[in-house]
């Protein structure tokens, strides 16, 4: 026996083959040789740890790059061959603890995993990322091994200036002295981008309405001061009152992000003038007979502030009397002099007021009103006293003074001269005058023409007399715009008293009789439509009351129930057979294959298991026979007596159809 030992003298490096074929000879002294080839195997174990190729260490990337970007690409060989190294397996470590990137475990791509901010969080300050990367040349228990690479983010302009406030609303007086700062913005806006110049920005343009009375000192500085005259009682200063500025914050840097920024400036007038009236007094002349609430003039006064702060007015002294404490009265927007009690010119002929102007800050300015009081006939003659009743003989003289009646009147704003008399009514045929008619305080009453009631020319005989004093106001006329007439009155009764021989006629009764009906009134439409409408709910609710009682005598009052008479079984009637009675019907060929006992009787039935034909079996005929004679024998029923007083039922009779001998049930009771 030959043994061979193989040694493995040395395997460096990378063999070129993983197979050999060794072809081995073995001969003996004496000559003799046999071969036989030896193939080994070389297996590559994993006894090489993987090392990266990179030479670049540090990478850079800009910020707000899209999730999905490639950085760079890591590689990494295995020295125990292309086996080991189509197996390595990539991953990454971030120091930060924050994962901005990820590795692709098979061919160590790496790229942005989330959103990348180089102006916030811990970027503004380190904007270097450290990454550990790891390769391993088995996914278990394998060789592995490490890199660190960097990863610098840089800033880009992202960002546009912000500011604490973006509309600014500010107020001054008119008074505000120029090269005053409104607004200063260089302190409240900033740039949240990290780095200059992209944090850098300032202040362009200046527009708007008034923005010329304004500039930015330093330009660009965002401090805004006021450099225009905003007065606004001074002509070159303008009327406006309200401004409104734009100014612009922009970076400096492309893509130059800017924001606007809008300030109102208000101007708060100030109260420097005191109200003017239009002239230092006013004289208004007033009739006495004004109605009350009536205008007798207007006072003006002006402010020089603008806008004018408003002018209210009021009677600070005057216009009173002893019986009434105020009787005029002023419109305080408008100062309107009305009048709110009677004038009377025989009381108070002048009033003098003062009237104030004042504004809305209490500065005031007084003005004198003289108010003339113009006289008016408004008095009505008076006559003392207002009534008579007189008594004259039928055959009085004409020209008499009816019983010495006198009438006597005075009138307070007129003189007695200015008087005339007159009848109003009543003077029936004329018979009665005045003397004097007029020109006098003092007249009398006269009978102008006799009576003549004997020829019917005079059939009344009590006159009432409606007389008229009216003055013409003769003397006011030169002292007054109006002459007025003004009129009193006196009523007297004058009764004739006929002689003894004078008949009287006698004057017919007169039967007033009124009657009434009811008239419909179109003013009066609703009467008839609450009533009709009244009716009509009156009748719903009825209704409804109703139906409301059936439903309930139906739900808590059931009927008294009826007696059914219908039985509860059916039961089926006894047929009379009569006696002697045959009946015949051959089945031709009917064949009963089948037997059953009747659960009610207990006796034996035939049947067909096709047709469902039943009979019963006759147990005095051996079963031999039927099947020799399959044909069914003349069915008789009847009331055949046997010997032992029994009705035998030979069979069953069968039924006119075969639907009805398939239905066909064995009921009752048979013996």
């Amino acid at each position: 026996m030959v043994v061979m030992r193989f040694i493995l003298v040395k395997l460096s490096g990378q063999l070129q083959e993983s197979c050999y074929s060794l072809n081995i000879t073995v001969t003996n002294g004496q000559g003799l040789s046999t071969s036989r080839t030896v193939i080994i195997n070389i297996i590559n174990i994993n006894d090489q740890s993987p090392y990266f190729t990179i030479t670049k260490t540090v990478f850079r990337i800009k910020e707000e790059e899209k999730i999905g970007t490639i950085v760079t690409t890591i590689t990494a060989v295995d020295p125990d061959g292309e086996f080991f190294s189509n197996s390595l397996r990539y991953s990454i470590t971030a120091p930060q603890g924050i994962p901005y990137f990820s590795i692709n475990p098979d061919n160590g791509v790496i790229q942005v995993a989330r959103r990348i901010d180089r102006d916030i969080g811990p970027l503004n300050q380190h904007p270097n990322i450290s990454l550990e990367i790891h390769v391993e040349d088995s996914p278990s228990n394998g060789r592995s091994n490490s890199t660190t690479v960097v990863i610098s983010t840089e800033d880009i302009n992202d960002h546009p200036p912000e500011c604490q406030r973006y509309t600014y609303r500010e107020q001054f007086s008119e008074t505000i002295s120029i090269g005053t700062v409104i607004v200063d913005l260089k302190n409240v806006c900033w740039d949240h981008d990290a780095v200059a110049p992209n944090n850098l920005f300032n202040f362009t343009g200046l527009s708007g309405v008034g923005s010329y009375k304004f500039a930015q000192n330093p330009p660009g500085s965002g401090r805004i001061e006021l450099v225009g005259n905003v007065d606004l009682e001074n002509e070159t200063g303008g009327a406006e009152k309200d401004y409104i500025l734009n100014i612009v914050v922009q970076d400096i840097v492309w893509p130059f992000y800017r924001n606007n920024i809008y300030i109102f400036v208000r101007i708060l007038p100030v109260n420097e003038f005191e109200p003017v009236f239009s002239s230092p007094s006013y004289v208004f002349n007033a009739s006495e007979i004004l109605a009350v609430m009536s205008k007798i003039g207007t006072v003006t006064a002006t402010d020089e502030d603008i806008p004018s702060t408003g002018i209210s007015y009021s009677i600070v002294d005057g216009g009173g009397t002893l019986d009434y404490s105020e009787i005029f009265w002023i419109d305080p927007e408008e100062g309107t002099v009305q009048i709110v009690a009677q004038l009377d010119y025989e009381i108070t002929k002048r009033y003098l007021l003062t009237i104030q102007a004042s504004d809305n800050e209490h500065k005031t300015q007084t003005a004198q009103v003289t108010v003339n009081v113009l006289e008016a006939n408004d008095e009505k003659p008076v006559c003392s006293p207002s009534s008579h009743l007189l008594e004259v003989p039928v055959d009085l003289t004409p020209g008499t003074n009816i019983n010495g009646l006198y009438i006597s009147c005075v009138d307070r704003d007129s003189s007695p001269r200015s008087f005339r008399y007159s009848i109003n009514s009543g003077n029936v045929n004329n018979h009665f005058t005045f003397s004097p008619s007029a020109g006098s305080g003092i007249s009398r009453l006269i009978l102008v023409s006799p009576f003549d009631y004997e020829r019917g020319l005079d059939t009344v005989w009590e006159y009432r007399l409606e007389v008229f004093i009216t003055d013409d106001n003769l003397l006011s006329v030169e002292n007054s715009s109006t002459a007025l007439v003004q009129t009193g009155t006196v009523t007297l009764t004058v009764k004739v008293i006929p002689n003894p021989t004078t008949v009287v006629p006698t004057t017919p009764g007169v039967t007033l009789v009124t009657s009434r009906e009811n008239v419909y009134v179109v003013s009066a439409w609703y009467v008839p439509f609450i009533i009709c409408l009244g009716i009509l709910l009156l009748l719903g609710l009825l209704g409804y009351l109703t139906f409301l009682l059936a439903r309930y005598i139906r739900t808590h009052c059931q009927p008294k129930p009826k007696q059914d008479k219908k039985p509860l079984i059916k039961t089926r009637e006894k047929k009379r057979v009569k006696k002697e009675e045959v009946w015949e019907m051959t089945n031709v060929n009917t064949v009963f294959d089948g037997e059953a006992r009747d659960p009610v009787t207990g006796h034996l039935y035939e049947f067909n298991s096709k047709s469902g034909a039943r009979r019963w079996k006759n147990t005095n005929v051996p079963p031999e026979s039927e099947a020799k004679d399959p044909v069914a024998q003349p069915i008789i029923v009847g009331n055949n007596s046997n010997s032992d007083g029994k009705f035998g039922v030979q069979s069953i009779a069968m039924k006119e159809s075969m639907s009805d001998l398939s239905n066909f049930q064995p009921q009752g009771e048979y013996e």
